[in-house]
Protein backbone atom coordinates (compact mmCIF):
# COMPACT_ATOMS: atom_id res chain seq x y z
CA UNK A 1 0.00 0.00 0.00
CA UNK A 2 1.11 3.16 -0.70
CA UNK A 3 1.29 6.78 1.07
CA UNK A 4 -1.05 9.28 -0.05
CA UNK A 5 0.31 11.90 -1.68
CA UNK A 6 0.29 15.33 0.06
CA UNK A 7 -2.55 17.96 -1.47
CA UNK A 8 -1.61 21.43 -1.65
CA UNK A 9 -2.73 22.07 1.33
CA UNK A 10 -0.34 20.23 3.56
CA UNK A 11 2.70 21.36 1.13
CA UNK A 12 4.83 24.23 2.73
CA UNK A 13 5.19 27.56 1.33
CA UNK A 14 8.53 28.14 -0.61
CA UNK A 15 10.08 31.15 -0.22
CA UNK A 16 10.92 32.62 -3.67
CA UNK A 17 15.02 33.33 -3.83
CA UNK A 18 15.21 34.09 -6.80
CA UNK A 19 17.09 37.54 -7.37
CA UNK A 20 15.27 40.39 -8.89
CA UNK A 21 16.10 40.68 -12.53
CA UNK A 22 18.13 43.94 -13.59
CA UNK A 23 15.76 46.37 -14.73
CA UNK A 24 16.79 48.22 -18.24
CA UNK A 25 16.03 49.91 -21.36
CA UNK A 26 16.93 47.21 -24.22
CA UNK A 27 18.98 49.27 -25.92
CA UNK A 28 20.35 50.84 -22.64
CA UNK A 29 24.32 49.08 -24.30
CA UNK A 30 23.74 51.64 -27.81
CA UNK A 31 21.37 54.53 -26.01
CA UNK A 32 22.25 54.52 -22.45
CA UNK A 33 22.83 55.13 -19.57
CA UNK A 34 26.00 53.90 -20.18
CA UNK A 35 28.79 51.99 -18.92
CA UNK A 36 32.38 53.28 -19.05
CA UNK A 37 33.22 50.84 -21.01
CA UNK A 38 30.37 51.87 -23.49
CA UNK A 39 31.04 55.25 -23.74
CA UNK A 40 32.61 57.32 -26.64
CA UNK A 41 36.33 58.25 -25.57
CA UNK A 42 36.49 61.27 -27.12
CA UNK A 43 32.83 63.32 -26.54
CA UNK A 44 33.89 66.26 -23.89
CA UNK A 45 32.14 64.65 -20.42
CA UNK A 46 32.30 66.43 -17.59
CA UNK A 47 34.21 64.05 -15.07
CA UNK A 48 32.44 63.63 -11.22
CA UNK A 49 34.03 60.53 -10.19
CA UNK A 50 31.23 58.01 -10.05
CA UNK A 51 29.35 59.79 -13.15
CA UNK A 52 30.68 61.61 -16.17
CA UNK A 53 27.85 64.31 -17.55
CA UNK A 54 27.85 65.48 -21.29
CA UNK A 55 27.50 69.24 -21.56
CA UNK A 56 24.48 70.76 -23.21
CA UNK A 57 22.78 73.84 -23.86
CA UNK A 58 20.75 74.85 -21.20
CA UNK A 59 22.11 72.81 -18.90
CA UNK A 60 23.30 73.47 -15.43
CA UNK A 61 25.18 71.16 -12.69
CA UNK A 62 25.13 71.35 -8.79
CA UNK A 63 26.73 69.02 -6.84
CA UNK A 64 24.54 68.13 -3.81
CA UNK A 65 26.90 67.71 -0.10
CA UNK A 66 26.20 66.17 2.70
CA UNK A 67 26.44 68.64 5.84
CA UNK A 68 28.10 66.15 8.54
CA UNK A 69 30.38 64.56 6.13
CA UNK A 70 31.16 67.17 3.41
CA UNK A 71 31.03 64.42 0.72
CA UNK A 72 29.28 64.94 -2.61
CA UNK A 73 26.29 62.47 -2.41
CA UNK A 74 24.06 63.45 -5.42
CA UNK A 75 24.17 65.49 -8.63
CA UNK A 76 21.65 68.39 -9.57
CA UNK A 77 20.70 68.93 -13.39
CA UNK A 78 18.73 71.80 -14.02
CA UNK A 79 17.35 71.53 -17.69
CA UNK A 80 14.37 72.04 -19.59
CA UNK A 81 12.26 73.65 -16.90
CA UNK A 82 12.64 70.41 -14.47
CA UNK A 83 15.05 69.25 -12.39
CA UNK A 84 17.15 65.65 -12.51
CA UNK A 85 18.95 64.52 -9.24
CA UNK A 86 20.96 61.51 -9.97
CA UNK A 87 22.94 58.81 -7.43
CA UNK A 88 24.78 56.29 -8.91
CA UNK A 89 25.52 53.05 -6.61
CA UNK A 90 27.10 49.97 -6.71
CA UNK A 91 25.28 46.67 -7.84
CA UNK A 92 25.84 43.00 -7.90
CA UNK A 93 26.85 41.45 -11.31
CA UNK A 94 23.62 39.72 -12.08
CA UNK A 95 20.74 41.18 -10.28
CA UNK A 96 19.40 44.60 -10.48
CA UNK A 97 18.39 46.86 -7.49
CA UNK A 98 15.50 48.71 -9.12
CA UNK A 99 12.86 46.80 -8.20
CA UNK A 100 13.77 46.57 -4.18
CA UNK A 101 14.37 50.42 -4.45
CA UNK A 102 10.82 51.06 -5.91
CA UNK A 103 9.30 49.44 -3.09
CA UNK A 104 11.13 51.42 -0.44
CA UNK A 105 10.52 54.76 -2.42
CA UNK A 106 6.98 53.30 -1.96
CA UNK A 107 6.69 52.94 1.72
CA UNK A 108 8.85 56.43 2.20
CA UNK A 109 6.29 58.21 0.08
CA UNK A 110 2.79 56.93 2.46
CA UNK A 111 5.13 57.85 5.15
CA UNK A 112 5.05 61.39 4.18
CA UNK A 113 1.71 61.42 3.92
CA UNK A 114 1.72 61.20 0.02
CA UNK A 115 0.43 59.19 -3.14
CA UNK A 116 2.60 56.82 -5.20
CA UNK A 117 1.56 54.99 -8.77
CA UNK A 118 3.88 52.98 -10.74
CA UNK A 119 3.92 53.03 -14.48
CA UNK A 120 5.67 51.96 -17.47
CA UNK A 121 8.22 54.60 -18.67
CA UNK A 122 10.59 55.09 -21.82
CA UNK A 123 13.17 54.06 -19.21
CA UNK A 124 11.19 50.96 -17.93
CA UNK A 125 8.94 51.06 -14.68
CA UNK A 126 9.01 53.99 -12.92
CA UNK A 127 7.06 55.83 -9.82
CA UNK A 128 5.08 59.59 -9.98
CA UNK A 129 4.45 60.50 -6.38
CA UNK A 130 2.39 63.19 -5.46
CA UNK A 131 4.56 64.03 -2.07
CA UNK A 132 3.29 66.69 0.36
CA UNK A 133 5.55 70.16 1.04
CA UNK A 134 6.58 70.61 4.25
CA UNK A 135 8.00 74.03 3.99
CA UNK A 136 5.42 77.08 5.12
CA UNK A 137 1.75 76.41 6.95
CA UNK A 138 -0.20 74.82 3.93
CA UNK A 139 -0.17 71.33 4.40
CA UNK A 140 -2.54 70.93 1.25
CA UNK A 141 0.35 71.61 -1.11
CA UNK A 142 1.83 68.61 -3.01
CA UNK A 143 4.67 68.37 -5.24
CA UNK A 144 5.06 65.80 -8.18
CA UNK A 145 7.91 63.63 -8.45
CA UNK A 146 9.26 60.60 -11.36
CA UNK A 147 11.23 58.49 -9.74
CA UNK A 148 13.53 56.41 -12.53
CA UNK A 149 15.88 54.09 -12.61
CA UNK A 150 17.98 51.30 -14.82
CA UNK A 151 20.11 48.52 -13.43
CA UNK A 152 23.54 48.45 -15.64
CA UNK A 153 26.80 45.87 -15.16
CA UNK A 154 28.06 46.28 -11.38
CA UNK A 155 25.46 49.28 -10.65
CA UNK A 156 22.59 50.91 -10.57
CA UNK A 157 21.81 54.67 -11.55
CA UNK A 158 18.78 56.31 -9.60
CA UNK A 159 17.22 59.57 -10.70
CA UNK A 160 14.46 61.88 -9.06
CA UNK A 161 12.44 64.18 -11.73
CA UNK A 162 10.74 67.79 -10.99
CA UNK A 163 9.09 70.21 -12.55
CA UNK A 164 8.06 70.04 -15.74
CA UNK A 165 8.93 67.05 -16.76
CA UNK A 166 6.59 65.61 -14.37
CA UNK A 167 3.75 66.39 -16.64
CA UNK A 168 4.53 67.86 -20.00
CA UNK A 169 5.86 65.47 -23.01
CA UNK A 170 8.57 67.68 -24.66
CA UNK A 171 10.18 68.54 -20.93
CA UNK A 172 9.92 65.05 -20.13
CA UNK A 173 11.40 63.66 -23.38
CA UNK A 174 14.22 66.14 -23.10
CA UNK A 175 15.38 64.73 -19.41
CA UNK A 176 14.69 61.42 -20.27
CA UNK A 177 17.27 62.13 -22.73
CA UNK A 178 19.70 63.76 -20.50
CA UNK A 179 19.44 60.94 -18.19
CA UNK A 180 20.51 58.17 -20.89
CA UNK A 181 23.66 60.20 -21.82
CA UNK A 182 25.12 59.86 -18.30
CA UNK A 183 27.86 57.82 -18.48
CA UNK A 184 28.57 55.25 -14.74
CA UNK A 185 32.05 55.17 -13.75
CA UNK A 186 31.95 51.88 -11.37
CA UNK A 187 35.86 51.33 -11.01
CA UNK A 188 37.41 48.37 -10.10
CA UNK A 189 37.51 48.45 -6.39
CA UNK A 190 35.27 46.16 -4.34
CA UNK A 191 32.39 47.70 -3.03
CA UNK A 192 29.14 46.50 -1.15
CA UNK A 193 25.85 46.46 -3.08
CA UNK A 194 24.13 49.71 -2.34
CA UNK A 195 27.07 51.92 -1.28
CA UNK A 196 27.08 55.14 -3.34
CA UNK A 197 29.61 55.38 -6.04
CA UNK A 198 31.63 57.53 -5.07
CA UNK A 199 31.28 61.37 -6.90
CA UNK A 200 33.83 64.46 -7.06
CA UNK A 201 34.29 67.87 -7.83
CA UNK A 202 34.40 68.27 -12.17
CA UNK A 203 38.08 67.62 -13.18
CA UNK A 204 37.33 69.00 -16.38
CA UNK A 205 39.02 72.77 -16.85
CA UNK A 206 36.28 75.43 -16.96
CA UNK A 207 32.95 72.32 -16.61
CA UNK A 208 31.78 73.53 -13.27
Amino acid sequence: MTDPQPTPDDLEPVADTTPPAKSAPLDRESTGPFDEAEANPVRPYIDLGGIKILPREGLNLRLEVEEQTKRIVAVGLDYADSTLQVQPFAAPRSSGLWEETREQIRQQVKQQGGRVEERQGPLGPELLAEVPVMAGTDNSSKRLARFVGVDGPRWFLRGVVGGAATSDIEAAAAVEDLFRSIVVVRGTSPMPPRDLIPLRMPTTPGSA
